[in-house]
């Protein structure tokens, strides 16, 4: 962090610039905030991204349309199963393709655990991040661990799972996975209901992230931004439930909201979002039957009809969409991505207006950002 100061004379304010990052613990990622200070407080912030960018929506292009969803692996890389159900569903309604209703229920228990995974790391590094403790790593971790080991033994991979396939899924479940679910359902409700225990309530948390970062309903629907961070602001709106997709709209879950859109809201959103992501796997859990994982007559090479489509997702972040324009070819003609953290971040000058320097860091922790689906 390198700072610039104007030169000073008695009785007037003097403002300092401080250049945060593009290398900083704090900002996840190769991100580079530029803050002009007065004393303590923010007077105006200017992010810069692009140090990640990787042309990933370029790339797509080139690449058989199977061949595409490993690069919407490496998209939000802290749900790559969210990331690939976007990408196959857009692919999917262009072919007009439905998969049968066992991957349907394969596929939700693996995004709502992706999402469980991801505000596992949210909460561990935002505990950090505010300064209340590094055990929220140890807690966070230890739960997390435990969905990636069932991730992998689903599709062979911890991370870039290249799962998803138009149509269904790559292969049938693993036959020890009833065993591996029931284990670790309980795990981790015992493990939610820990972290929840160790920060909600703490008095250093509350102190440093109730009243901070606020940001209004108005504002922020206004600037786009989506998911948990807009649903503390006390918006009721989960594209699950407004614009429903696969078989949500025959799940029963809650849609947890805030209602002071601080950091402490976006923060214990997420907490019960986790909760509610369980309830949904368990349904699915007592759902599945035995029957075909993948749409029967597909054909190898696929080639959508001419079009166009938008298909709008729920991620861990908000919505995460795909426009998706096929020209009858064996390759997409054009992909385009509505990265949430791109939008997202948009908020944080907001959020930081006349905040103190010491809540900067707790600010851009409570919107979880994942920099290569800011950058691409």
């Amino acid at each position: 962090m390198t700072t610039q100061t104007t030169s000073y004379s008695p009785g007037r304010s003097v403002e300092m610039m401080v250049n945060m990052g593009p290398q900083h613990p704090s900002t996840h990622g190769v991100f580079r905030l530029v803050l002009d200070i007065d004393g303590e407080r923010v007077t105006r912030v200017e992010p810069f991204i692009g140090y990640l960018h990787r042309g990933t929506e370029k790339l797509c292009e080139g690449e058989l349309y199977r061949q595409v969803i490993t690069l919407f692996d490496r998209v939000d890389y802290l749900a790559n199963f969210n990331c690939e159900h976007a990408f196959v569903l857009a692919v999917e309604k262009l072919l007009g393709v439905k998969p049968p209703e066992r991957a349907e229920l394969i596929r939700i228990i693996l995004l709502e655990l992706s999402r469980i995974a991801s505000h596992l790391m949210f909460y561990s590094a935002c505990g950090a991040d505010v300064g209340v403790l590094g055990t929220s790593f140890m807690y966070g971790f230890r739960e997390r661990e435990n969905i990636q080991a069932l991730f992998e033994a689903v599709s062979g991979a911890r991370m870039m799972h290249n799962y998803f396939r138009v149509g269904g899924v790559k292969n049938d479940l693993p036959a020890d996975f009833d065993v591996l679910l029931n284990d670790l359902i309980p795990a981790l409700e015992r493990g939610v209901k820990e972290c929840d225990e160790l920060l909600t309530g703490s008095e250093v948390f509350l102190e440093r992230t109730q009243g901070v970062g606020a940001i209004g309903a108005a504002e922020a629907i206004a600037l786009g931004v989506s998911g948990p961070n807009l649903r503390a602001c006390g918006v009721v709106h989960d594209i699950r439930r407004v614009e429903p997709y696969s078989l949500y709209d025959t799940f029963d879950f809650d849609v947890p909201v805030g209602s002071h859109g601080d950091c402490f809201d976006r923060y214990l959103v997420r907490v019960e979002e986790m909760r509610q992501s369980l309830r949904v796997v368990k349904q699915a859990a007592r759902r599945l039957s035995p029957g075909p994982v993948l749409a029967a007559n597909l054909p190898r090479g696929l080639r959508p009809p001419a079009g166009e489509v938008y298909v709008p997702t729920e991620g861990p972040r908000g919505e995460f969409g795909v426009y998706l324009i096929s020209d009858g070819k064996d390759r997409p003609y054009r992909v385009k991505i509505r990265a949430p953290s791109f939008v997202n971040l948009m908020a944080l000058p907001v959020m930081l207006r006349d905040a103190y320097v010491a809540d900067v860091v707790a600010i851009l922790a409570s919107i979880d950002i994942v920099m290569g689906d800011v950058d691409r």
